[in-house]
């Protein structure tokens, strides 16, 4: 095995050591910080230099991904104006490996003026950061991974999973559902599983291929043929399901030399077939399909109505998969 292979390895050990050897500080300091954060009437504004800053900026990604309204203050940026983006009802979370201030002590001068609270996520406990901070979360690592102790990476790591932890801490505190994480992820993949209903893309009126059960056979073929789902949905006079006759059906019938002249629909349908109601998402009536290995599942409205009808095609041609 090469060196370079050994050495990635180890540094992925040492990573995974240093976030392991965090759990053990999720502590009193951690639950206020969510508390702080839970109560906040403004915003989190996320703060921080460097690697610290571009950490801090995925962790404001992950808040307002959350419900969290939260956005990043570069703190470069901060004194040339931005520092009119602070309220007092606001909340700041400051981000440092060292602890020193420098471009981070005008900000937190603001916020102290405002009378914001303060949590610092910080590498160094006894640092000028720490000791002015409201809230202390100890992202503290005993070495980096960098052969040379130098370049963040472990302590970069710990504070990012700092940042999870607090995110999905908050997400746990205040019952978020994956539909509440949906309405902030309309048009990915997520939201659109997440989100789209039955309702919104099965067949309706006269592109169901709907019958009696007294049907002639030869009739519900031409109806099968005309309406192209693979399938005719048999229903009583109240529109309710009966049964279900598939191309695949039809295919067995044949192989058995059947006369399908002499038959009704109501000889060939197969009773109590899956349905689904209409205002279901369609991530459910994917599961219900690939569930019973079936292509066509008719929809129905609260008393049991059907009103559509959907194929495994229309789900496949949308985002869901």
């Amino acid at each position: 095995m090469s060196e370079l292979i050994n050495f990635g390895r180890e540094v992925i050990h040492m990573e995974a050591e240093a976030v392991s050897a965090l759990a053990d500080r999720i502590n009193e300091d951690f639950e206020r910080a969510v508390e702080a954060i839970l109560t906040c009437r403004g915003r989190v504004i996320v703060s921080g230099m460097g690697k610290s800053g571009l950490i801090g900026k995925k962790i404001t990604a992950t808040l307002n991904s959350t419900g969290i309204s939260s956005f990043f203050l570069h703190p470069a940026e901060a004194g040339h104006g931005d520092l009119g983006l602070m309220r007092s009802d606001d909340i700041m979370l400051v981000i440092s490996k060292s602890g020193r201030l420098g471009e981070i002590e005008l900000v937190m001068a603001t916020g102290r003026r405002l009378g914001v609270t303060i949590i610092a996520l910080v590498g160094d406990t006894e640092s000028e950061l720490a000791k002015r901070a409201d809230i202390l979360l100890d992202c503290s690592v005993d070495k980096e991974a960098c052969p040379n102790n130098l370049v963040p990476t472990s302590s970069t790591t710990v504070t990012l999973v700092m940042g999870d932890a607090l995110a999905v801490a908050l997400l746990k505190a205040r019952n978020f559902s994956a539909e509440d994480f949906a309405q902030f992820h309309p048009g990915g993949t997520l939201g659109w599983r997440l989100l789209k209903k039955v309702n919104e893309i099965h067949h309706t009126g006269d592109a169901i291929p709907i019958v009696k059960e007294t049907t002639s056979m030869q009739e519900m073929l031409v109806v099968m043929t005309e309406k192209r789902l693979g399938c005719v949905i048999l229903t009583d006079s109240e529109q309710r399901m009966k049964g279900i006759f598939t191309d695949g059906d039809l295919r067995r019938l044949l192989d058995n030399k059947i006369d399908l002249y002499a038959l009704s629909a109501g000889d060939v349908m197969k009773a109590n077939p899956k349905t689904i109601s209409a205002k279901a998402l369609l991530e459910a009536a994917l599961s219900l399909m690939e569930k019973h290995a079936i292509t066509q599942l008719a929809s129905t409205d609260d008393d049991g109505r059907v009103v559509g009808i959907i194929h495994l095609h229309d789900i496949l041609k949308s985002k869901l998969v």
